[in-house]
């Protein structure tokens, strides 16, 4: 089995609503995804014969993917009132609205499905939201 393993990094806020304690308050981190992809085989034709994919192109994917939530506001799909959405937005402010409650475990199984779909095979994705501490999805 070959694996690849590359990271990209962003920053963002977010909060968690519902959530009994500091991380209901609007709180950034310098988010960390590592992501690993996987093959049995490598390629064989001329340009990235020899390998899982090239280097340059998987990075480039996962950047991608990461700096579509780089400095904006992160938040759950309807955990803001209507009219303060409205304002952050038509203040200038970037908030991108998820599926899901922003936790790194979610965000590691969001971030494993747009790889995927990018044609990656994927093995795992982590996402560190501090040096010490990461959420871990694989399937």
């Amino acid at each position: 089995m070959y694996t690849l393993k590359t990271e990209a990094s962003f920053d963002s806020a977010h909060f968690l609503k519902g959530y009994q304690g500091k991380c209901s308050n609007i709180h950034g981190h310098r988010w960390r995804v590592v992501a690993e992809i996987s093959s049995e085989h490598l390629n064989e034709d001329d340009q990235e014969r020899g390998m899982l994919v090239d280097f340059s192109t998987f990075k480039k994917v996962l950047k991608e993917e990461a700096d579509n939530l780089d400095h904006c506001l992160i938040i759950e799909k309807d955990s803001l009132p209507a009219n303060l959405h409205r304002m952050l937005c038509d203040s200038g402010f970037r908030v991108v609205s998820l599926d899901f409650r922003p936790t790194a475990e979610n965000l590691s199984r969001y971030f494993y499905i747009k790889l995927r779909e990018r044609n990656l095979n994927v093995r795992e994705v982590s996402v560190y939201e501090t040096p010490n501490n990461c959420a871990v999805y694989s399937e």
